[in-house]
């Protein structure tokens, strides 16, 4: 997945709280409350756009006012944490599917389940929106603003020239394609591999495919008879297929590839395929290296049964569970999720939008866009299951796996005794959990 969508190694525990944010937000002098909104995973134009949108919410609510924090990401949740733990200093927060495990079983996020029940909202949202807003125990932390799901990103020209009619629809055609387009002597490359932070992504991606007919969709680590994905047969042969696309069909040093290098290698115009999150959609569409009737996307690859996992990685609004405020905290993360916010906010950021609507928009009909619309209308073939990426130990498996496939490519073990340490790992983690 991408580096937005990568766990940051919370901080331990701490008891002071970002500066200048410290206050507690309040009342003011004729009834007005200052809700504290702080943001995760910033950037100078993510952060404008927020700011007008925040502009729209206060016109509609003036006994409301916004003041937006906006750390820098690298430090972001680790500041946003020092907040939480402090009990004060934040209203509404920015909630991933990679902190909502550690921060609410600490208590420190409200549950907005019964606020938001008579929400009109809920009905303009798509069936994976709804089923992302709720934990498996029935409790709403956050409300999604979006999606980052994986496409094929291919190069029209290039598969045309080597004699292929259509992009991949499964992952040994990937291969075959690839591996056709591949010649490292005129520096033409068949795949953007990744094989540094963040490896593990593009690879359980592949093992999903391959189980796709026996995956438990409420955890899609584990198959429906209780064991792990790893544990799978067909696992083997998705690794195998995984680790060919690197000796066959990749750079070599692709074997430190992470999400910059990923994107770079398509964008450069020297890769043929990539698997990548809709962000990346804009960055080529810059590119000067590549022309625009020279590339496009295609849904995820699928596995031999002929279906696919889409593996969502996800992220929305939350309120604090410390929040003075919280139900003008809940109008903010319900202004944000409708319509006109939700629609600009997923259309700049790029992400795979939360709204029905979006399907009938010519903006995600058109162009590299509609392969997420092909995906989200054809449920059947594209399964949509959630990945234990709130369990605590979450970074530590990155941090793991991304190491096991370096050894892999690296030929320092095989795929057989790398699925195998993955099953033990994940199994004896369950066990604790019970």
């Amino acid at each position: 997945m991408s580096r937005t969508t990568a766990a940051l190694a919370l901080g331990t525990a701490a008891t002071m709280v970002l500066t200048g944010c410290s206050a507690m937000s309040g009342g003011e002098a004729g009834g007005t409350v200052t809700l504290n909104m702080v943001e995760s995973l910033t950037n100078p134009a993510r952060t404008d756009l927020l700011k007008s949108l925040i502009a729209d919410f206060e016109q509609q609510h003036p006994k409301i006012k916004v003041n937006l924090i906006s750390p820098p990401t690298e430090q972001a949740d680790q500041k946003i944490q020092q907040m939480l733990q402090s009990g004060s200093g934040v209203d509404t927060l920015e909630v991933r599917d990679t902190t909502v495990g550690p921060w609410s079983n600490n208590g420190w996020l409200h549950d907005m389940k019964k606020d938001l029940k008579p929400w009109k909202g809920w009905e303009a949202m798509t069936e994976n929106a709804v089923k992302a807003s709720e934990n498996a125990e029935g409790k709403t932390y956050f409300v999604p603003y979006g999606f980052y799901g994986l496409s094929v990103f291919y190069r029209t020209d290039l598969i045309k020239e080597a004699g292929f009619s259509e992009p991949p629809a499964s992952w040994d055609e990937l291969l075959e394609q690839a591996s056709a387009i591949h010649d490292p002597a005129k520096r033409k490359y068949g795949y953007a591999f990744r094989g540094g932070v963040n490896a593990n992504g593009n690879a359980t991606a592949v093992i999903e495919a391959y189980v796709a007919d026996k995956i438990d969709p409420a955890d899609g680590f584990n198959l429906k008879d209780g064991s792990t994905i790893f544990a799978a047969p067909e696992a083997v042969d998705a690794m195998k297929t995984y680790l060919k696309l690197f000796k066959e069909a990749s750079p070599k040093s692709s074997v430190s590839w992470g999400y910059p290098e990923m994107v770079e290698g398509f964008s450069n115009g020297s890769t043929a395929f990539l698997l990548q999150d809709p962000e990346v959609i804009a960055t080529v569409s810059e590119s000067k290296s590549i022309k625009k009737d020279q590339w496009d996307t295609a849904p995820l690859v699928a596995g031999p049964s002929g279906k696919t996992v889409q593996p969502l990685a996800t992220a929305g609004w939350g309120v604090a569970d410390g929040s003075k405020h919280k139900a003008e905290a809940v109008k903010l993360v319900e202004f944000l999720s409708e319509d006109k916010a939700s629609t600009a906010f997923t259309k700049k950021n790029s992400l795979v939008p939360i709204l029905k609507s979006a399907t009938q928009d010519p903006f995600y009909k058109t162009g590299p866009w509609s392969s997420y619309v092909t995906m989200t209308e054809n449920p059947d073939t594209y399964l949509n299951v959630s990945q234990p990426r709130g369990v605590a130990w979450w970074a530590e498996w990155q941090q793991k796996a991304d190491a096991d496939i370096q050894k892999m490519v690296l030929g320092r073990t095989t795929p057989e005794k790398l699925l195998e340490g993955w099953d033990a790992y994940w199994t004896e983690k369950r066990r604790q959990e019970s």
